[in-house]
Order: C-alpha cells, then structure tokens, then sequence
C-alpha cells in the first residue's frame, strides 16, 4: 500500500517540525456575505457590481453567488474577478480570475453556484488575493470581489454572495 504526503504533512512530521503558512494551514477563516438588490439598467453591457473589499494578503476559498433570474434565459454571460479602488476610480485587476462567460445568472439559483475555480486552476489553491490578480509583490490594502456584466441584462433581482478567505 503506497502512501504520499502534502506538504502540510510532510512539515507537520518533519523533526522539528516545520512551520507551513498559517494561510494554508490553522489561519483564522473569514467570510464577507451580503445581498444587494440590482435593477435591470445595473445588469447593461460591461456593467460592474463590486460584492466585498477582501484583504490582497488573505487566500480565497469559496465564492458562492445566489440569485433571482436576471436574465430571462438571454445570452447574458458575467466574469467574475478582482478590481482595486483607487478614490472613487475602480480599475479591473484580472476581471476574470475567478469565473469566466458564467451563465447562472440567467435563471433563479437558491442553492449557491460556487465560482471561485470556475476559471481559476485547482493547483492554485491556498495562492494569495494579490497572485490572484496577476501581482508579482504584494501591495497591501485591498481589492474588490466584483462582477462584470458581458452582455445586457434585462431583469431586476436580488443578488446575494458568500466569499469564504483566510487570513494569518
């Protein structure tokens, strides 16, 4: 019978043990959830709604979205990804990271779509915001989980969102 390691193992039997990052293993697990009611001139071509200011140093987990339909079974599609703020001006960072040409947005989804590795690869799990956004440093602060519409939307609704981080 074989058996293999994750690195989190490996350390933790390691003598002494070796400390992993906490981000990856005993971080403090946080969650940003809301609901945010949008009416159909908010759902227009390349529209964005900005869900929650999430720390660049945190790991993002999950990012589950639930909502009425607001698109009546178009061909609206929405990325799902980071922007950073500067003053009142939002800047895409990566406006895609996470999800891609998602369609669930056109009918009622009560039961959570989860989003966060839609787009992004399994292998990067326990990455960083800001590697999340295509950073090669981190610059501290915060950036934006935010949806980007990339057709029109013709159907007000409600929008509710659970992102589950770590942070050390």
């Amino acid at each position: 019978m074989a058996n293999v390691n994750q690195t989190l193992v490996t350390n933790f039997e390691a003598k002494p043990i070796v400390k992993s990052p906490s981000y990856q293993l005993g971080g403090t697990m946080r969650i940003a959830q809301g609901t945010i009611a949008l009416a159909a001139g908010d759902l227009s071509a390349t529209d964005t709604v900005m869900l929650a200011p999430i720390p660049t140093n945190a790991s993002i987990v999950s990012i589950k979205l639930y909502n009425d339909d607001l698109d009546s079974g178009s061909t609206n599609t929405t990325d799902v990804g980071l922007y950073a703020a500067d003053s009142s001006t939002i800047t895409a960072k990566d406006d895609d990271c996470y999800a891609s040409a998602i369609t669930d947005l056109r009918a009622a989804v009560t039961t959570g779509t989860e989003v966060a590795f839609e787009a992004r690869n399994i292998n990067v799990m326990g990455q960083k915001v800001w590697q999340d956004a295509g950073d090669s440093a981190d610059p501290g602060g915060y950036y934006y989980v935010g949806l980007k519409f990339d057709a029109a939307g013709d159907t007000a609704g409600d929008l509710s969102f659970v992102i589950t981080y770590i942070v050390e």
